[in-house]
């Protein structure tokens, strides 16, 4: 695939699912590190590999099942990516915000994004949730965006608006099942940073500076191309593990991630059942 998508790219693979299932998914979830499982609550009526469809990138990291499932869950038609890609994998970044055009081009209209992340605000606890309030592009500013190259009109505009790039009604009914479900929960910035080294003592100590609550290395790719759609976006970070300013403190591993996955999932389908209730 070339570097930019082309409206040829994105309708060949939405073409290939358009006869897999018959509903007309109208909420796309992306699931991050670990939190697969939660795809396993949907009813499913299609369940299609990645490699089986044109163009798709191929999820490579532990934790990332590589499956699109479609089906209902809270009585909604949802589609469901169990796990992604990721730039640090080597792909660009119109390759791992591919599936989100294909949402796009199949009307997905609303898009709940969810990863693990390392919690930068010194209250948060691993196991918590983060409802992302606004991101820092920090690879988006040093030229890594997803909407490099010639704009695709049909889907929006040269120079889209981030200024509300996470929907603040869709926030609110995260924040509000979590706290009636008993959930920790917390609003906050996510950082997105290129990976897939993680964070020195020096850089935690400067993305706390910068005003952000927790780091990650995807997300704000697609939350930018969903956006650039029209989509209205809710952003969940489960937080992982903290990241420690001290040198030779605590080591972080993807191991500790996909153990915190374990706690987080059910957490995080307990809050996506939610607000798909109240949709």
């Amino acid at each position: 695939m070339d570097e930019f998508l082309t409206e040829a790219v994105i309708e060949t693979a939405a073409d290939a699912l358009r006869h897999r299932f018959s509903l007309a998914p109208e909420v796309g979830i992306i699931l991050g590190s670990g939190l697969s499982a939660v795809a396993e609550a949907v009813e499913a009526e299609a369940v299609i590999p990645y490699p089986d469809i044109p163009y798709f990138p191929r999820a490579t990291v532990e934790g990332h099942t590589g499956r699109l499932v479609v089906g209902y869950l809270e009585g909604q038609p949802v589609m469901v990516m169990q796990g992604r890609a990721h730039y640090y994998e080597g792909y660009s970044m119109a390759q791992v915000t591919l599936p989100v055009r294909v949402m796009q081009a199949l009307g997905v209209s609303t898009l709940i994004v969810t990863n693990a992340a390392g919690g930068l605000n010194p209250s948060f606890r691993p196991g918590d949730v983060m409802v992302i309030r606004d991101h820092i592009n920090l690879i988006g500013m040093a030229g890594l965006s997803p909407l490099r190259g010639p704009n695709l009109d049909r889907f929006g505009p040269r120079f889209p608006d981030m200024s509300s790039a996470y929907d603040r009604a869709l926030r609110s009914i995260a924040r509000s099942v979590a706290r009636e479900a008993g959930i920790p929960v917390h609003e906050g910035v996510y950082i997105c940073l290129a990976g897939p080294s993680f964070e020195t003592p020096a850089d935690i100590r400067f993305l706390r500076l910068i005003g952000a609550d927790a780091v990650g290395m995807s997300t704000v790719p697609e939350v930018t191309v969903a956006r650039h759609g029209g989509m209205r976006v809710l952003g969940l970070s489960g937080i992982s593990n903290l990241a420690s300013t001290e040198e030779g403190e605590d080591t972080t591993t993807h191991e500790e991630v996909l153990e915190a996955g374990r706690v987080l999932a059910p957490r995080l389908e307990t809050i996506i059942r939610g607000v798909l209730q109240q949709l």
